[in-house]
């Protein structure tokens, strides 16, 4: 009868050891100093002049000429309303009548920080129907010639 031999069995290789990660330090951020105020400064005092004995002559001093005041521009007209809104793009501002009344034909006048000018009224909307007249409290459209912003008055012109 024959006799297997026993294969040795090859040794296992072992694992390397497992390395900790290198910890990195931290490198702390330089931060600038706060600039230091500067001193306030203080007057100097004034050196206490000495009294003169000579009498001292009365000057009258000629009084300062004040520039010219300008006229006070007169209004444009009554006050009638408040611009509320302006949409840009089909060029129309919203008003809210304050007093009075408008109708079609009238003539108003746009006073503001940047706007000044006078249009003829072509057509008035309330709530994106046209209407001849608007009268007091009414919110109303009208589409104007140039750029008007919130809060520019609202002038009625006396024709």
């Amino acid at each position: 009868m024959a006799v297997k031999k026993k294969v040795k069995a090859k040794a296992k290789r072992k694992k390397a050891p497992v390395k900790r990660p290198v910890m990195r330090r931290k490198i702390a951020k330089r931060t600038k100093k706060p600039a230091r105020k500067a001193p306030v400064r203080r007057a100097a005092p004034k050196a206490a002049k000495p009294k003169a004995a000579k009498p001292k002559l009365a000057r009258s001093r000629p009084a300062k000429a004040k520039p010219p005041s300008l006229p006070a521009q007169p209004l444009p007209g009554v006050r009638v309303g408040v611009v509320t809104h302006y949409y840009g793009q089909p060029s129309v501002a919203i008003v809210k009548l304050e007093s009075g009344s408008l109708r079609v034909g009238d003539t108003i006048h746009f006073k503001g920080h940047t706007s000044d000018f006078s249009q003829c009224i072509e057509s008035l909307q309330v709530e994106h129907a046209a209407v001849g007249e608007v009268g007091p409290n009414d919110d109303f459209g009208i589409k104007v010639l140039q750029h008007v912003r919130e809060h520019d008055v609202v002038y009625k012109v006396a024709s």
